[in-house]
């Protein structure tokens, strides 16, 4: 890449705009291309990653259905969304091994937050925080709409569907969700992978992902969707998908931080 492209973002006056590269809305594509590079050459650490997020998918599921609040699974599946770049610090980490021609390792991925961890950590801290919010914004919009409601499954999804009262939760969940995904996805969207690359603090890698998602918002637009229908189809899948497409997502992920930040 040509310096000039490199240095297209530093006359914006925006904090670490240096630090940006320009990119095209065809990026992400590579990014996913590598990433599967990445997943076939370490496939047995990367979906026993997987195989983690999945079961503890499966028990949460579980112990909501367990205590009553079956209608918060779907934003529990929205929030997944929220908190992903939090789990998938083990990927960047396989990736960077492969990048350098080391041979990756589990045990090496599973620790590699060891790298820069009060940061890492306070911003893994920060995303489940974050979840927890959406899920408490979750259950109030539910109770919104249907505040005496005792409904079990069939009628639920019956009620949501098909009842003006429910197209109306569907869409203010669906802007609230949205707001918050957005959110969540230009904070973490290259923050983790800085935390773990360089010695940097949050706040600095905060600032950094932000800007680097608003100037180049179209080729993010792109990105933020593919993260969205792989994510998605891994959840439809009875979190089984997850297996294959959060370490394909992981490991893209590690390039679009390569490709899109270069640090001093």
């Amino acid at each position: 890449m040509s310096d000039r492209a490199q240095s297209d973002f530093s006359h914006t006056g925006l904090p670490y705009a240096d630090r940006v590269r320009a990119i095209g809305t065809d990026e992400p594509f590579r990014w996913l291309a590598a990433g599967w590079r990445d997943f076939r050459a370490a496939p047995a650490a990367s979906i026993a990653i997987g195989l983690i997020v999945v079961v503890a998918g499966f028990l949460l599921t579980a112990g909501l259905t367990l205590a009553g609040q079956f209608h918060l699974t779907a934003p529990l599946m929205v929030g997944f969304l929220l908190v992903g770049p939090s789990l998938t610090v083990a990927y960047y980490a396989i990736s960077r091994d492969l990048e350098a021609a080391r041979p990756p390792s589990l045990r090496a991925a599973l620790s590699a937050w060891r790298a820069n961890p009060g940061p890492i950590l306070c911003l893994g801290l920060a995303l489940v925080a974050f979840l927890v919010l959406w899920m408490r914004f979750a259950a109030l919009i539910f109770a919104i709409f249907f505040p005496y409601a005792m409904l079990d499954v069939q009628a639920l999804l019956n009620a949501t569907l098909f009842t003006t009262q429910g197209l109306s939760f569907l869409f203010v969940g669906t802007l609230v969700g949205g707001v918050m995904a957005a959110i969540a996805f230009a904070a973490g969207a290259f923050s983790l992978p800085m935390l773990l690359d360089r010695k940097v603090g949050l706040l600095e890698a905060l600032v950094t992902s932000v800007v680097a998602v608003v100037l180049n918002a179209k080729a993010m637009l792109v990105w933020a969707a593919l993260l969205v229908l792989f994510a998605g189809a891994g959840l439809l899948a009875g979190y089984i998908g997850l297996a294959i497409t959060l370490p394909l997502l992981g490991h893209a992920s590690w390039h679009a931080y390569r490709a899109t930040i270069r640090m001093p």
